[in-house]
């Protein structure tokens, strides 16, 4: 079975932001790594087999924050998206509906004018 055709220009976009979020989850994995080796650096008796386990811990905890706290930004930005929608939908309401009465109010005056003229 062969896959539609799709734009290639959308494929390579979607291809790169796939790389892109890769290079950026393996930057912050190594970012979790490092804090948590200066943190198990601070402990100085621990043994390599603790230093380790506590170097693999913090890491998963700091990753899973992160997860949570990005998973947050992604809920509050869909709530602030759909709330601005709908600020946007009201306002453009608005605007038609004062240029319609704007409009409405020049073709009665033309026509107020216009009889004026004639009557004249």
């Amino acid at each position: 079975m062969t896959r539609p055709a799709q734009n290639p220009d959308k494929e390579a976009a979607a291809g790169i932001a796939e790389l892109e979020g890769y290079l950026l989850a393996q930057s912050h994995l190594h970012e979790a790594r490092v804090e948590a080796e200066v943190f198990a650096d601070r402990m100085p008796w621990l043994t390599t087999g603790q230093r380790e386990e506590v170097v693999r811990l913090y890491t998963e905890n700091r990753i899973a924050l992160s997860r949570r706290v990005l998973a947050a930004l992604v809920t509050r930005a869909g709530e602030l998206r759909q709330e601005y929608t709908e600020r946007y939908e009201c306002l453009k309401q608005r605007v038609l509906c004062g240029s319609l009465a704007a409009l409405l109010g020049v073709a009665v005056l033309c026509l107020f004018t216009y009889c004026i003229v004639l009557q004249s």
